[in-house]
This record gives C-alpha cells, structure tokens and sequence, in this order.
C-alpha cells in the first residue's frame, strides 16, 4: 500500500461524512455543529489511517492516542457548547447574506459556504495523522519526543482555556465583560495558540518518519494560518471589538496569539 492510496480512502470517507452532516443540517436548519465534527472528523480520519495500515509502530500509536485525546476532547466540548447555546451567529450571519443577496437555498448555501469548504481543509489539517502513519517505525525518537511534549502541552493549555472561558460566561456578574485573567492574562486566544501546538506537535512526530511524513507539514501551516488569519481570531476579534467595550484596551495590553507577559496600559 502506498501513501496516495491511504489518502483516497480518508478523503473519500471525510467526503461521505460530510455529505451525511450536510443532510442533516438542511433537516435542522443550522450548521454550528459542524465545529464539532471538526475536531471529531479528524480523529475518524487517523483511525481509519491506523485500520487501513495496519499500525506501523510507535510513531502511528502516538499520532492515533494524541489525536483521539484532542479530538475527543475538543469535539465533546464544542458540542456542548453548541447545545446550549444554539445556533452560532457567525454561520446565522453567513447563510443568511448568502441566501439574501445570491437567492440561495438554505441547503445550497450550507454546501457552498461550510461543507465544501470544511472538508478538504479538514483533509488537509489532519495530513500529519495521515502519512505519519505510512512507515514502518520502531522507536521514538528525539524530534519525535519533542513533538509529543508540543502536542501534549496544547492540549493541556486548549482544554484550560476553555474551562476558564466556560466558568467566566456562566457568572452573571460577567456579562459583557472581557476574561483577562488565567491564561487569557498572557494571549487572547489561548485556545487557538494550544490547536495550533497540537499540530505542529503531531507533525514532528509524523516527520520523523520520512519524507512521507515531512510532506505533511501543509497540515499544521494550514490551521495556523486559519487561526490567525482567516476565521479564527480575525473573525471573533471583529464580534469581540464591537460587543466588548473593554476589548480594545485588552488588546493593547495582551499578545494576540503567542503567550506573552502583559504589556503596561
């Protein structure tokens, strides 16, 4: 079995998924659970990896146990969130002007803007789990110890940021007030910053293994692009500045994206 053909079957299994979660969401009208099946997808993406290769070793264990502890995790907490609060008003927003401004279906613009989008960047993000897997390996080795630290450890600072953001909503004295303690003393986004160290943590892993798994380094630029960039924090920090009258002095005194002491006010 060669590389490609592990990327045929994972992509044709994302596709197939998508196309179900795609479905349903025409039935419920709403699309926000598709931040879950984010972190979900990925995980069914590396085990259908260690099924069709067999499990070559330590490498393809450690790529499969990090990934199904992040994903899982991550997955569970998006999809609590989205049943207690229901629809994300980013995707509310999106399918709205695309169904008033192009005369799209709900169900068209579903597909155009979120799922077709969704899953080939899915495929991509998640390529470190991927070809990580395709060779034969006996051993960890230092870069690969190394990268399991890295993921390790966002793991570890994602799922902490998260449970302060979940306590700091659920008192009232809170609202519209903006979290600037704990971790979010030191980066706005801890969140994004722990996503992006669990895949560049997972993709020295997967290239230690060869120039298979080194090719897969577009995965962990992929989602640190998206993070920073596109629709992580750009997107959120827009909602944040014009509902948070606090936002912008938190901004001038806390690093967007990589930890850091805070700035003087």
């Amino acid at each position: 079995m060669d590389a490609t053909h592990i990327l045929v079957v994972n992509a044709a299994v994302i596709a197939v998924c998508f196309a179900v979660l795609w479905l349903i969401s025409i039935r419920l009208k709403d699309v926000s659970f598709v931040d879950s099946w984010w972190a979900v997808g990925m995980v069914v993406a590396a085990w259908t990896t260690y099924l069709v290769t067999g499990g070559h070793g330590p490498h393809a264990m450690a790529l499969l146990a990090i990934c199904t502890i992040w994903g899982l995790r991550l997955g569970i907490h998006l999809f609590w969130r989205w049943r207690k609060n229901g629809p994300d008003p980013r995707y509310v927003a999106m399918l709205g002007k695309a169904q008033s401004e192009r005369g799209w279906s709900f169900g068209e613009a579903s597909l155009m803007i979120v799922f077709a989008m969704q899953a080939p960047l899915m495929f991509v993000v998640c390529l470190p789990v991927q070809l990580g897997q395709y060779a034969v390996t006996t051993a960890l080795g230092p870069m690969a110890w190394l990268g399991v630290a890295l993921a390790v450890m966002g793991v570890g600072f994602e799922s902490i940021g998260d449970l302060q953001l979940s306590r700091f909503k659920a008192d009232p004295a809170n609202q519209g007030a903006v979290l600037d303690t704990g971790l979010w003393r030191y980066t706005r986004h801890p969140n994004y910053f722990g996503d992006a160290c669990v895949w560049w943590g997972l993709y020295l892993i997967a290239a230690e293994t060869g120039w298979v798994g080194a090719a897969s380094i577009l995965g962990p630029i992929t989602i640190t692009f998206l993070l920073t960039k596109l629709s992580g924090v750009p997107m959120l920090e827009d909602r944040m500045r014009r509902r948070r009258p606090g936002y912008e002095a938190y901004i001038r005194r806390t690093s967007s994206f990589i930890p850091l002491p805070p700035r003087a006010p």
